[in-house]
């Protein structure tokens, strides 16, 4: 079973940066797809970015295109979410996940979850 933890969100201001990172532990994410979701008070949670299982590949929702790059790093078994230019609307808990599709994901293509961490743009 892997398990994931998120750092990096906090408060910023609009137009500014964060980088979130998603460690793994007990196994290797090495052979999955990983995944960046967002939660915001009061809505669903939904797909913001996947990368797969090598780094070959990101797809991302057309909200965070251009701002938001998804990576990984397989030998320290980390993913991170550069994330610039940060609006108000992108204000939402974040939730790294493993699984198995990288591209046009649902929740249930993700079997693993990490707590996720807070980001809030302020105006």
């Amino acid at each position: 079973q892997v398990q994931l933890a998120e750092s990096g969100g906090g408060l910023v201001q609009a137009g500014g940066s964060l980088r979130l990172s998603c460690a793994a532990s007990r196994r290797s994410i090495s052979s999955y797809a990983m995944g960046w979701f967002r939660q915001a008070a009061g809505k669903e949670r939904g797909f913001v970015a996947g990368i797969s299982w090598n780094g070959d590949s990101t797809y991302y929702v057309d909200s965070v295109k251009g701002r938001f790059t998804i990576s990984r790093d397989n030998a320290k078994n980390t993913v991170y979410l550069q994330m610039n230019s940060l609006k108000p609307e992108d204000t939402a808990v974040y939730y790294c996940a493993a699984g198995s599709k990288w591209y046009q994901p649902t929740l249930h293509d993700y079997a693993y979850w990490g707590q996720g961490t807070q980001v809030t743009v302020s105006s």
